[in-house]
């Protein structure tokens, strides 16, 4: 066999164990490639200029994203602009990342931040959709990811976590305005009882004051000074 033959025959060989074991277990694979399919931001919180949105994981770069400068406008993208991919994602370790929108002042604002995994990618389109309240809608793209096993559970378990959170910050808003409620209603109603009480008091002063004039009149009082000027007269 000539050495051109077994070259070729040892790279199929190496192909076909490449692809068999990408294939049967994808999570060797060492990282994923994730896109942004669009995004949708509810709020800006610079009320000057247009914002700077940006997509960032910790410990790499910074993404800009130029075009997403209004809200409420659905901003779609085709996978292959030259920012794309958005990052990569490991097979079993995830990623703390966020959207965020510049400030020249102070800190820069935060859209969302969260544990980024490629398990939350539900197969078996490979999509993941990020939706925080009065904020930003995204939708993400990773088609590899989808094949890893475990990947629905992982984004139905985040999900019910995100839902667990918005009940109890429901439920923490809900007892707030109760007690607020039930402080305001105690407050007004000692006012009005100390005000019943002081309209008490003075009838009360006004009824004793009637009281002693007619004692007065009864007694004869009231006719006193006029008889002593009359003896001091004689």
């Amino acid at each position: 066999m000539s050495n051109r033959h077994l070259l070729n025959s040892r790279f199929s060989f190496h192909f076909l164990v490449w692809w068999i074991l990408f294939g049967c277990f994808p999570g060797l694979i060492s990282s994923f490639e994730v896109t942004l399919d669009s995004v949708e931001i509810f709020r800006t919180h610079d009320w000057i200029s247009k914002p700077t949105v940006y997509f960032e994981c910790k410990g790499e770069n910074t993404t800009l994203l130029p075009d997403v400068t209004k809200i409420n406008v659905v901003y779609s993208f085709k996978g292959q602009e030259s920012w794309q991919p958005l990052t990569q994602l490991d097979g079993k370790k995830c990623k703390r990342c966020g959207f965020y929108e510049k400030d020249v002042i102070k800190t820069d604002d935060v859209y969302a931040e969260w544990e980024f995994c490629a398990t939350d990618f539900e197969p078996p389109a490979g999509k993941y959709i990020l939706f925080k309240e009065n904020q930003l809608n995204v939708t993400f793209h990773c088609q590899e990811c989808a094949s890893l096993q475990g990947a629905s559970n992982a984004t139905l378990e985040k999900r019910n976590i995100e839902d667990d959170d918005d009940d109890d910050g429901k439920g923490l808003l809900i007892t707030a305005v109760v007690s607020t409620v039930t402080i305001i209603g105690l407050v007004m109603a000692n006012k009005h009882w100390q005000k019943k009480k002081r309209q008490q008091d003075q009838a009360r002063f006004l009824k004793l004051f009637e009281e002693g004039d007619d004692i007065e009149d009864e007694l004869g009082l009231g006719t006193v000074p006029s008889l002593v000027m009359k003896k001091d007269a004689f």
